[in-house]
């Protein structure tokens, strides 16, 4: 069995040995090179010490020096080496109160969560697996190593990191391993929020992000992220639908591209659907206003997952809009885009997209040249530069101003009437036209008359994404 070991990798190696100390790449990468995968990074443990592993290194930076890891710098790359150690207690089920370093490979690999985590290689010695990770890799099995409550009693993340594993991997957990998150689900309750985050993260970026539900069936859900529990089972008997609310949720998040924001708005997107369920006299059930209140839910749960705002605000209006009617042209398709944004209107389409492909099969049939299409007009506006944004009107409120109106309501109106004329009519974005406009309107506020013509509808600023939306038909979903 042989790996292929980078350069800069093995140079580390090498320096290691021939000043008299062990060392071998370990964990992840081991592990991903036996089944074919290319590893993200290579980090190295040895029986060297922290600072004799620095002497022996132009460029090392101390990040966790206090638990033997030092990070050396090759070429601009740091790679972590890591000295044999044994952890000490754990007291708060994620970190050692303290650590003991070791000569003992064997004693280093015993502290690791998984079989499959806890093999290290070199060209010398070859695979060093007391454990029996190889064997479990062949199996697609992941198994803790030693017994399992007291790797989640050391680490209460490894229970989320099992599952995490299981996702990326399409591997099974081994029986006693699985059981035991079971039994200690409640030990997550000492994981921070962005720990439990970013693992969650890793599940539905996965191939495999189906594996969220293994979250509910281990009680884990319970705890981390309740609201989603209600939709789990829940009914959709409609001609529109063929999956329960969760199985639904599931197959739209498999058919959406693996990025963060957008995997985030499908596990998301419907968690507001057995709140909103109803069941008419026909038997058919509905899901009236599920957006809004899917939207009130995943602000919730995004804030305290601690999101930054600009990822927060973003799944949270798509989440919103996800349901929202649109023409496939015209003046309401660029209204719809101005109360959406322009910022988050393809990535929309391609949340819809994803919604409607596991749905009846009739409504994906349906839709999906009428998503292309839009998503054309909307390209087309973009590179004929529409003013599809109040901001982008040809004039603003100080011409307006010279024009003679006051500072008071009539001169937001006014922008307002002028933002709708130009939706209506595009050509009109002109200083001229939508001055000529708004001398018309003026006359008819001084000498107040019926604006029975001049109807309009009332946009809110682009900042503001409360927008009045009762000129849009409404859609059941």
């Amino acid at each position: 069995m042989k790996i292929e070991i980078p350069e800069r990798v093995q140079s580390i190696i090498d320096t290691l040995v021939e000043n008299g100390y062990e060392a071998y790449a370990v964990g992840g990468c081991v592990r991903d090179s036996l089944i074919g995968r290319t590893p993200n990074d290579w980090d190295i443990t040895t029986s060297a010490k922290p600072f004799e592993v620095k002497s022996l290194f132009k460029k090392t930076i101390d990040v966790g020096i206090e638990h033997g890891t030092v990070t050396v710098m090759l070429d601009n790359v740091g790679y972590e080496v890591t000295t044999y150690r044994i952890d000490g207690d754990y007291i708060d089920n994620r970190h050692p109160e303290e650590v003991q370093f070791t000569k003992d490979i064997n004693e280093d690999l015993a502290r690791r969560d998984f079989t499959i985590n806890a093999m290290a290689y070199n060209e010398t010695n070859g695979l060093i697996d007391p454990y029996d990770g190889a064997k479990d890799l062949d199996k697609k099995l992941i198994r803790c190593v030693g017994n399992p409550s007291e790797r989640y009693n050391e680490d209460a993340l490894r229970m989320l990191r099992a599952i995490r594993f299981s996702a990326q991997l399409g591997f099974d957990i081994e029986k006693e391993t699985y059981n035991a998150i079971k039994n200690n689900s409640h030990l997550i309750k000492n994981i921070s929020v962005e720990r439990i985050r970013d693992e969650i993260t890793k599940i539905i970026m996965s191939d495999n992000p189906e594996k969220f539900l293994v979250l509910y069936d281990t009680g884990l859900l319970e705890l981390i992220m309740p609201e989603f529990i209600p939709n789990i089972n829940c009914p959709q008997n409609s001609p529109w639908h063929k999956y329960t609310v969760d199985e639904h949720i599931l197959r739209a998040l498999m058919n959406i591209e693996n990025r963060f924001d957008l995997r985030w708005t499908m596990l998301l997107h419907d968690i507001g659907k057995a709140k909103c369920r109803y069941r008419d006299e026909k038997g058919i059930d509905h899901f009236w206003h599920h957006p809004e209140e899917g939207a009130i839910l995943a602000e919730d749960i995004l804030r305290r997952f601690n999101f930054d705002s600009f990822n927060l605000n973003k799944i949270v209006r798509l989440i919103r809009y996800h349901d929202i009617d649109m023409a496939v042209d015209g003046p309401k398709l660029r209204k719809t885009i101005n109360i959406v944004g322009i910022d988050i209107f393809e990535d929309l389409i391609t949340v819809m997209n994803a919604d409607d492909s596991a749905k009846a099969e009739v409504v994906w049939i349906e839709n999906r040249e009428k998503y292309d299409a839009i998503k054309q007009s909307f390209e087309m506006f973009i590179e004929n530069k529409y003013c599809l944004r109040k901001k982008d009107l040809a004039i603003n409120g100080d011409d307006l101003i010279d024009l003679g109106y006051e500072q008071n309501s009539s001169l937001g109106k006014a922008i307002n009437y002028l933002f709708d004329k130009v939706l209506e009519t595009p050509s009109l974005n002109t200083s001229d036209s939508l001055k000529e406009l708004a001398s018309q309107y003026l006359k008819t506020i001084k000498d107040n008359t019926e604006l029975e013509e001049f109807e309009f509808v009332i946009l809110a600023s682009d900042e503001d994404y409360n927008h009045d939306e009762s000129y849009l038909e409404d859609k059941e979903n």
